[in-house]
């Protein structure tokens, strides 16, 4: 597996690129056929998963080692700061405020906050960032969102790494 991944890490960044937009289209799936409307750290991670897909679906156009190890390492910033956010969930789902209120939706936040003022707020989490509505295998999607940004993270490490080594 490591050889492959070091022998075609272009195919490896395509790879994960299209796993990002199969996630995109589940959530979708998930928000408008079910019916479960995210909460502002959803769709955080959201945006982080855009991130990964763009800066990784970029990485896996060029052959150059320059250009697949910059937008490479981008996309393990995104995968990062999206696994970061989805621990933080997967914490308040686990251990729920004691006051638990629903608070107002992410772009109520963005259009009536400060930049400044909107981010802490977000990860402060809500009443609805500590439901659990939807279950795989008993973890929720936040717990899923995890698993998947570590398992990009790590794959794009080990691509970074190795590919400085060769």
């Amino acid at each position: 597996m490591l050889e492959w991944m070091e022998t075609a890490p272009r195919r490896v960044l395509a790879l994960i690129s299209a796993a990002c937009v199969a996630m995109l289209a589940f959530g979708l799936y998930l928000q408008h056929v079910v019916g479960l409307e995210p909460c502002p750290m959803c769709i955080v991670q959201r945006y982080a998963l855009i991130g990964v897909a763009i800066f990784a679906g970029l990485a896996s156009l060029r052959g150059s080692k320059g250009w697949w190890m910059s937008f490479g390492l981008l996309a393990l910033l995104m995968s990062g700061f999206g696994a970061f956010v989805a621990a933080r969930q997967s914490w308040l789902q686990w251990y729920p405020p004691e006051f638990a209120t629903c608070g107002r939706d992410f772009y109520g936040m963005i259009e009536h906050y400060s930049f400044s003022r909107s981010i802490p707020m977000i990860f402060q989490g809500s009443g609805d960032c500590a439901a659990v509505d939807w279950t795989l295998l008993g973890g929720s999607i936040a717990n899923w969102s995890f698993i998947c940004f570590a398992v990009f993270a790590v794959v794009l490490l080990v691509l970074l790494v190795r590919g400085r080594r060769r």
